[in-house]
């Protein structure tokens, strides 16, 4: 029992520290071998059948949930852009006037989403609740909202600019 364990053990770890076993096939990752793209034959007339078309009891209502009812921050407090593969993620923190303020996102300055002069400009938006809520000390009326930008996205851009209604904060690349 100890020999064989001891031969597993050793065996393992020739194996793992090994580089180029990554690549041949007593890797059992690879005995599958690498996904492969290819091209879906599609006819004019196929949908799927589980999305429901816009018709039934409810259909009016998922119409207007679509439209956005967010309302700029009061301040950008703090902007953070983090690189990351095939992109970057772009942070930026608010304080609203009150607490409560939910759905917040980074919606961009205009439809297509592209620089203007190399600046991408984004709001930070949030639904304010229907009551009245309390102000609140700061801490509990801040906010994050994240946006994931591709390197397509990027191309282009020295300058990201993220708005609130009383100031604005840029990162330059």
């Amino acid at each position: 029992m100890r020999k064989t364990f001891s031969a597993i053990l050793v065996t393992t770890l020739v194996l793992t520290g090994c580089a180029t076993v990554r690549d041949s096939r007593v890797n059992p990752f690879n005995w599958f071998g690498s996904a492969r793209s290819e091209p879906i034959a599609r006819t004019a007339a196929s949908t799927n059948p589980l999305i429901p078309q816009s018709s039934g009891l409810f259909a009016g209502a998922r119409k207007r949930q679509a439209t956005y009812a967010g309302q700029p921050f009061d301040q950008v407090t703090d902007l953070t852009i983090e690189r990351v593969p095939g992109g970057a993620i772009v942070r930026a923190t608010g304080l609203a006037a009150r607490q409560g303020v939910y759905q917040v996102q980074l919606t961009p300055a205009n439809e297509d989403e592209l620089p203007v002069d190399g600046i991408l400009t984004y709001r930070l938006e949030g639904v304010e609740p229907a009551k009245n809520t309390n102000v609140g000390a700061k801490p509990t009326r801040e906010v994050t909202a994240g946006r994931k930008l591709t390197d397509q996205m990027l191309a282009g851009v020295r300058t990201i600019r993220v708005e609130g209604l009383r100031n604005a904060l840029t990162a330059r690349r």
